[in-house]
């Protein structure tokens, strides 16, 4: 039985990946971002979690390892909570991607169904994957450490939004989402 799921967004990548999109890239943090980590593990070791899940990918995973040890709890990976797929766009500047497509990036609200950055993923599909991976917690005080799209995701569809309001509900690097406030 569930008690609580509490989602976390990843702290800061590092700096070389700045103004890049980086969606399922295995990107590390920045040493401000690990120093983040360390200063936030304490304090979400004090949720008292029976697991932490993390995307698999380095930025998740260094702060659930970290809660994880601080908690005494074991630590897992589930590409389920993964950042958003963007395809051939992934490990490029943004700007260049606005120079090369114009407003296609705008697909991504305005065509959530149809429209996939880089050929990748669409907003609905990611939105799937994260609803599909909320569903298959199934026990305890469980804190995911993911992305901020599945996040976005999640609340958006919880809150009955469109996918054009959703850009808003991304939380901030650190920031932690109770589950039972966003229904």
């Amino acid at each position: 039985m569930i008690d609580a799921i509490l989602l976390v967004r990843h702290t800061e990548v590092a700096r070389a990946w700045r103004g890049y999109c980086y969606g399922v890239s295995d990107t590390g943090l920045s040493r401000a971002g690990a120093a983040h980590a360390a200063a936030l593990a304490a304090d979400l070791a004090r949720w008292q979690p029976d697991i932490v899940l993390h995307s698999g990918l380095r930025r998740t995973r260094h702060l659930a390892r970290l809660v994880a040890a601080t908690a005494g709890v074991e630590s897992r990976s589930d590409p389920q909570w993964r950042e958003r797929d963007f395809g051939t766009w992934e490990g490029m500047s943004w700007t260049a991607i606005h120079r090369a497509t114009g407003k296609a990036m705008d697909g991504m609200i305005d065509a959530p169904d149809s429209f996939r950055p880089g050929g990748g993923e669409t907003t609905l599909e990611l939105a799937d994957r994260a609803i599909t991976a909320l569903a298959a917690v199934s026990t305890g005080r469980v804190i995911v450490v993911t992305h901020g799209g599945p996040i976005a995701a999640l609340r958006g569809r919880r809150l009955g939004l469109a996918a054009h309001d959703w850009l808003a509900l991304v939380p901030a690097l650190g920031e932690a989402c109770d589950v039972a406030r966003i229904v």
